[in-house]
């Protein structure tokens, strides 16, 4: 994609002279374009480094058994992770690297869309959009939402491009970005229905007498509609696991939910970024009426946030949810007159700067059992070593966990010839290998001490306690653990784990 800037902003503004030193403003393509360098070789150093979370270790599995989809999310991320690992190994770097990777090709996209919806904000919004948490942490780690984010702002950029170029064939690009969405994360739903919205605008009602539009939209539906064979062939499990969360209804609880789902988007944009963008939106809602671009902005930003909204009547709404408002919402931000996006921009950096460092280091102002680094990410290899200790000590066969995370982790860890197995009837819509031919035989379950339950005996012929394990951070217990004999039963949903260099 080929991108517009203002003849100035390219030939003027590279340099600035400042107590006899020479300095490359950010402000200009050449100073911006280094600083998404130095970014990226930042993020690949962090990716490479960060212990993987548990659902980035449960992510892999799904890379080591592709298919259409899975019960949790649509299949992108598992395609991501799979590049990623066939490129660089089977190693930290490889599951992330396509996180910074995206991170940087998204931002040459976000100049794309925003200066084509308002010209002379493409280095600001570039600018802003890396700033945010939800690309600093997005950029070092993977899940649904980094493929999610990097199409939502392709898609963004095309639409943004067809409708000032006038060219139709931009609508093709449009809609395999909003395909290569839907198969990345259900929410990706807000962004062809922002833009329907969108083209009801007088000024670009002709295009719904265009044929390319709807080839666009054929496009999308093609790249989605494995996912849904999939979710039909499986009694729709994801769709109405993700779709479920709309019923429920709390109001009493309306004022928490509402307070977390504000201080969510706080912190995901950080503060300054944020009030940039409740300005910015409000700004674009006065425009709407005539300038089509403001409602195109609008659309995408305010339909989801309504929803979000709605929803936290009932339940609590997870930070990452509301990101799929971010590219546009950024969009508003950028286009906004003054110079307040510098410090917000500053700001954003220095937060994102701590979160790197306190991921990498566990250094943090609190102790472990509330730092958020140290709880998901600490102590996972010395607990696989503790528990393939306490196996072989007993002469057990394998080592199995009961929780899907904790049993992924312990797959990416280990590197025995003995096998490691996860009981979940989640298993059951994997395409794995089932432990029935262990049925009968003793091993080791691990499991977190949080869970006050014994282990399932429907799952679980016996189960003996024989001892404990912990996850420990830099200062102190992370999550503790209780180890157990365990025999399982035939026809229980049990997977044998992928291993790494055993598949």
């Amino acid at each position: 994609m080929v991108l517009f800037f203002k003849k100035e902003q390219v030939s003027s503004v590279f340099f600035e002279k400042k107590n006899q030193h020479t300095f490359v403003s950010l402000e200009s393509f050449w100073g911006c374009s280094l600083a998404l360098i130095l970014l990226t070789a930042i993020r690949l150093l962090v990716a490479a480094i960060v212990p993987l979370s548990a659902d980035e270790a449960y992510y892999w599995v799904w890379s080591r058994a592709l298919a259409p989809g899975y019960p949790d999310h649509p299949p992108m991320v598992a395609l991501w992770i799979r590049l990623g690992t066939a490129i660089a190994g089977q190693s930290t770097l490889g599951i992330r690297l396509l996180s910074p990777l995206s991170a940087v090709l998204g931002s040459v996209l976000m100049a794309s869309a925003a200066e084509d919806l308002r010209p002379g904000s493409g280095i600001r919004a570039v600018l802003l959009f890396n700033a945010t948490l939800l690309l600093g942490a997005g950029a070092v780690a993977m899940t649904p939402d980094t493929p999610l984010i990097f199409f939502a702002v392709a898609a963004l950029a095309a639409v943004a491009r067809a409708l000032r170029s006038g060219h139709g064939a931009w609508w093709l690009a449009a809609g395999l970005a909003l395909g290569a969405a839907g198969a990345s994360k259900y929410t990706a739903i807000f962004l062809p229905l922002g833009i329907a919205v969108a083209l009801m605008h007088p000024a670009w009602r002709h295009w719904w007498r265009s044929p390319f539009p709807w080839l666009g939209a054929l496009l999308a539906l093609t790249l989605v509609a494995p996912v849904l064979l999939w979710n039909a062939d499986h009694g729709w499990v994801s769709l109405l696991r993700q779709g479920g969360r709309v019923e429920s209804w709390q109001p009493g609880r309306a004022a928490q939910f509402l307070g977390e789902l504000v201080g969510g988007q706080i912190g995901l944009a950080t503060p300054l970024i944020f009030w940039l963008i409740l300005r910015g939106t409000g700004h674009e809602l006065r425009l709407m009426r005539r300038d089509p671009a403001a409602l195109l902005i609008c659309a995408l930003v305010a339909l989801p946030a309504l929803i979000f909204i709605q929803h936290a009547f009932g339940d609590r709404v997870q930070g990452n949810w509301p990101g799929i408002v971010y590219p546009a919402a950024l969009v508003a931000a950028a286009a906004l007159p003054g110079r307040a996006w510098r410090g917000a921009m500053w700001l954003g950096f220095a937060l994102s700067a701590l979160v790197y460092i306190q991921a990498a280091s566990f250094i943090a102002p609190f102790p472990p059992l509330k730092d958020p680094a140290q709880l998901r990410l600490a102590g996972w290899p010395s607990l696989a070593a503790q528990a393939e200790a306490m196996r072989a000590r007993e002469g057990l066969a394998f080592i199995a966990a009961d929780q899907y995370g904790i049993g992924a982790e312990l797959a990416w860890h280990l590197d025995t010839p003995q096998p490691v197995l996860s009981a979940d009837a989640r298993w059951r819509l994997f395409a794995l290998p089932n432990a029935d031919g262990l049925a009968g035989t003793a091993g080791l379950l691990v499991q977190s001490a949080r869970r006050l339950t014994d282990p399932d005996p429907a799952i679980w012929a016996e189960a003996i306690q024989i001892g404990t394990a912990a996850r420990m951070g830099s200062g102190g217990l992370a999550e503790p653990f209780r180890l157990w004999r365990v025999i399982p039963r035939a026809g229980a949903p049990i997977a044998i784990m992928p291993r790494r260099g055993r598949d």
